[in-house]
């Protein structure tokens, strides 16, 4: 079939796959220049986390250390929030500045914000959803009948709702980094021209969300250019 040949819409999975390296060797670069800085205040990821959080009232979330690079992260459906290796008990800008966003998403949890409450929503149909729109979608190409586009169709939807939760990750983890860099500031955990470095790591950090985000955009225009005009055939 043509839809496994070489064709022009190839170059917007390229695209996709040079913004989405791009974004993970910068925030790479990023993190490991700033791992060398250490932090005035002398405190570990771990132990800013559970000041940063005590700040704002919050007592009921436990932290702990999880193997791994860069897998840190927080559950809000047994409040735990996960540190990595190079994060819990590391003394330097960009442990702490990571620790500090993960305390963020512990903090739209504790506040009730709303576009966090859509992703954790989603999460169930997207785990769905990225297991089966694409074999939905192959079987849907390879069946010419109205029982092939219904393949195809759910493929399709299925593909979309995993395009729209990274769409609503964007604004879920921008929020989280602000919080964490205006906090480390105001809590004095980061001080002077340690917030802006901080600042530089959450940053780079971000770019792979939207780097994420752009090329599953651009994989589903593809598919849609693809598919078109089978669609509208049926």
């Amino acid at each position: 079939m043509p839809y496994y040949y070489w064709d022009p819409t190839y170059i917007l999975v390229l695209i996709g796959a040079l913004l989405s390296v791009g974004a993970s060797a910068l925030v790479n670069r990023t993190f490991n220049r700033y791992s060398s800085v250490y932090a005035r205040s002398g405190l570990t990821g771990a132990q800013a986390a559970q000041k940063l959080l005590h700040s704002q009232g919050i007592y009921d979330v436990q932290i702990q250390h999880i193997s791994g690079s860069l897998t840190d992260h927080y559950d809000p459906r047994n409040k735990t929030l996960s540190l990595s290796d190079a994060v819990y008990n590391a003394t330097t800008v960009a442990a702490i500045g990571v620790a500090a966003h993960e305390c963020g998403h512990a903090m739209q949890h504790a506040k009730g914000y709303v576009p966090l409450s859509i992703r954790s929503a989603l999460v169930p149909v997207v785990n769905f959803g990225s297991y089966l729109s694409w074999p939905l979608i192959v079987i849907g190409l390879f069946i010419n009948s109205s029982t092939g586009s219904l393949f195809l169709n759910a493929g399709l939807l299925l593909f979309s709702l995993v395009v729209l939760f990274q769409l609503v990750t964007l604004p879920v983890e921008i929020n989280a980094s602000r919080r964490a860099v205006r906090l480390l500031d105001q809590e004095h955990i980061l001080i002077g021209d340690e917030v802006g470095q901080t600042a530089r790591v959450l940053k780079a950090a971000a770019l792979t969300y939207v780097a994420s985000a752009a090329a599953s955009i651009l994989q589903l225009l593809r598919l849609l250019i693809l598919t078109g005009g089978r669609r509208r055939d049926d």
